[in-house]
């Protein structure tokens, strides 16, 4: 019977939340722009140059993703980020050119995890979330919105942070080893995390739980390949911080892991791409109402097995709102052409209802109506 109640109050969760976000906004926008605002994605350049504004007007991306250093070349290119005043410039310049106001994302999680280093000018150094869950949930939300205010200042909105993955196992190559994880403790995950994304709502920044279902007992990691928690993975655990966040309001963003968990999806797809991870778990029994976002589709876990334009595809398929390509693991424009071209295909092709797409775009401009950018 519970499960049942749990899977009627997602259900009621997610019909009340579509309603609150006027789907008349998707249906107002064409299927191309209805498209584009679900991409998040990933470009060059410390100013806004002509090559960079075209793309912008082509794709019309409902977001963007900043770094302070390209992965690609090693460095040798410049990515985004070089001072203050550089970055202030870029973010002004990017919501000029945008016709919708853009959600600009970082991520600013803290201590290894950091885009804004002293080195380039920045005063505000936020330690890393195991430090931070070694202190007191209020010395994390004093801290973290120092971190939010400082992004607000420089014209970024959206923070991908806080990760509420569980310190299952502390050397995990992607979570543990790098200090991501808050604690060992559910419940101090969830209590930090809290903390972390009420700060940021109070400066006018948008948070990010990450990776669903949980990636802190991962081995293995999904910048490099396939990984599979099945047989580590403890479900009451990693998925409480996400359920107490859920049952107290939470309802900005929730990136997707592309961990394989055979328990949660035997067909062993990665989560992003999986309907009954990201639709029946986390829209339904978790009965979360807000964005849901996958993590960067460029990944060694999607491309050792997917094409690219398969893979935004199923992950559209399976209930992601919006579609990450950052361009760190690689560094090529087309695939943000490709991805986009291939959604608008599967929509014309009865793959993907128009439905489908206004759901997701109106999650997309609630969220960004909730932060100030459009009336």
């Amino acid at each position: 019977m519970r499960p049942l109640l749990l899977a009627l109050a997602g259900i009621l969760t997610i019909t009340a939340t579509l309603a609150a976000c006027s789907s008349d906004d998707a249906d107002s926008l064409s299927l191309e722009d209805a498209v584009g605002q679900m991409l998040l994605i990933g470009f060059r350049g410390e100013i806004l140059d002509d090559e960079v504004e075209a793309l912008l007007k082509e794709i019309a991306p409902g977001a963007v993703i900043l770094f302070d250093y390209d992965g690609p070349s090693g460095g040798e290119q410049v990515r985004n980020v070089v001072s203050p005043e550089q970055l202030q410039a870029l973010t002004a310049s990017l919501q000029e050119t945008s016709e919708l106001p853009l959600l600009i994302a970082i991520d600013a999680e803290g201590g290894f995890v950091n885009r804004l280093k002293e080195q380039y000018g920045f005063e505000v150094q936020l330690p890393s979330h195991l430090t931070l869950g070694a202190g007191t949930p209020s010395q994390t939300a004093s801290l973290a919105g120092a971190s939010a205010q400082q992004l607000s200042d420089l014209g970024i909105n959206w923070n991908l942070a806080p990760v509420v993955d569980v310190n299952v196992f502390p050397e995990s190559p992607a979570i543990g080893y790098w200090e991501r994880s808050f604690s060992d403790d559910p419940a101090l995950v969830a209590e930090h995390a809290a903390a972390f994304a009420r700060a940021h709502h109070e400066q006018g920044v948008v948070s990010t739980l990450k990776h669903f279902p949980g990636h802190g007992s991962a081995v293995g990691d999904t910048h490099l390949g396939v990984t599979d928690v099945t047989d580590s993975f403890i479900r009451e655990a990693e998925l409480a911080p996400y359920r107490t966040l859920i049952e107290d309001g939470y309802d900005d963003v929730v990136m997707t892991a592309h961990v394989v968990n055979r328990h949660l999806d035997p067909s062993a797809r990665p989560a992003t791409l999986s309907r009954p991870i990201v639709t029946d778990l986390l829209r339904g029994e978790l009965g979360f109402g807000g964005v849901i976002l996958s993590d960067d589709m460029q990944m060694g876990a999607i491309l050792e097995e997917y094409s690219l334009e398969t893979a935004a595809i199923e992950a559209i398929k399976a209930g992601v709102d919006v579609i990450l390509i950052a361009n760190q693991n690689t560094y090529d424009i087309d695939h943000v052409r490709r991805i986009k071209a291939a959604i608008i295909a599967a929509v014309e092709q009865g793959e993907i209802s128009r439905q489908r797409i206004d759901e997701s775009v109106a999650r997309i401009l609630a969220l960004k109506r909730k932060y100030g950018l459009i009336d």
